[in-house]
């Protein structure tokens, strides 16, 4: 369990790649040794940390490994606008913006496009909002199929704009879904529903909880963390 998060009253920096990335310390009583890795967008050094652990010591680590977060960093896409680009990520495919003076500011999806209006300064907000709504729209979906899988209730679910975790299961039953993953392929965002339904049985990685979400999920869930691995930080490309 994490007990609580902070950033040093001096906002510690590690100088990478000529950039001042912030670092984040997560202390966890559980952790046994330092976890360092890079915000999914670049922005911040974060590092796990043992309970009885220095924070001055945490900081050392992360000035010790610059070269492993140099390339880390190199590793991050660059930013992404739909708007000036014309395209959108969803569901694992791109779809022209088609804007028009003449069409309703709500987004409708076509065979063909995503036709918007609107006054277009305003338009990326619209488009994130769109985003956000077919998320909890395919969420709830994906819960209610699983949840009547593993012979649950459906759970509720909330999107979240975390930028540690794709998903979490709070004690309540309520599953907490990132709301990029809407950009990802069905299978990816369903997998990590599934994963998240599991924890609702089973609050660890046990044996027991791998085999409940072998039996929920239908697809291959290696391929999808691999995914998830290889391409999770390019969802975090578009929209600040």
């Amino acid at each position: 369990m994490i007990d609580w998060m902070r950033r040093e009253p001096e906002d510690p920096v590690v100088e990478i790649a000529g950039k001042l990335l912030p670092v984040e310390l997560t202390r966890n009583r559980r952790a046994k040794r330092l976890t360092l890795r890079l915000a999914p967008d670049g922005s911040a050094i974060r590092i796990t940390l043992p309970h009885w652990c220095r924070s001055a010591e945490a900081v050392a680590f992360a000035r010790s490994r610059t070269a492993w977060l140099e390339q880390q960093l190199a590793k991050v896409p660059a930013k992404r606008d739909p708007v000036n680009e014309g395209r959108l990520l969803h569901r694992g495919r791109e779809i022209v913006i088609d804007w028009r003076s003449d069409a309703p500011r709500r987004p409708l999806l076509t065979d063909e496009a995503l036709v918007v209006g609107g006054p277009q300064e305003t338009l990326s907000k619209r488009l994130h909002r769109w985003l956000e709504s077919e998320a909890l729209r395919l969420f709830a979906e994906d819960a209610r199929h699983y949840c009547a899988r593993a012979d649950l209730d459906t759970a509720q679910v909330r999107l979240t704009r975390a930028k540690r975790r794709w998903g979490s299961c709070s004690s309540e039953g309520i599953l907490r879904l990132n709301w990029r993953l809407v950009q990802a392929p069905d299978a990816v965002r369903r997998s990590v529903v599934a994963h998240e339904v599991a924890h609702l049985v089973h609050f660890d990685h046990s044996p027991a909880f791998h085999a409940l979400l072998d039996r929920l999920f239908e697809g291959d869930i290696d391929l999808a963390n691999g995914w998830l691995s290889r391409n999770g930080r390019t969802l975090y490309a578009s929209f600040d």
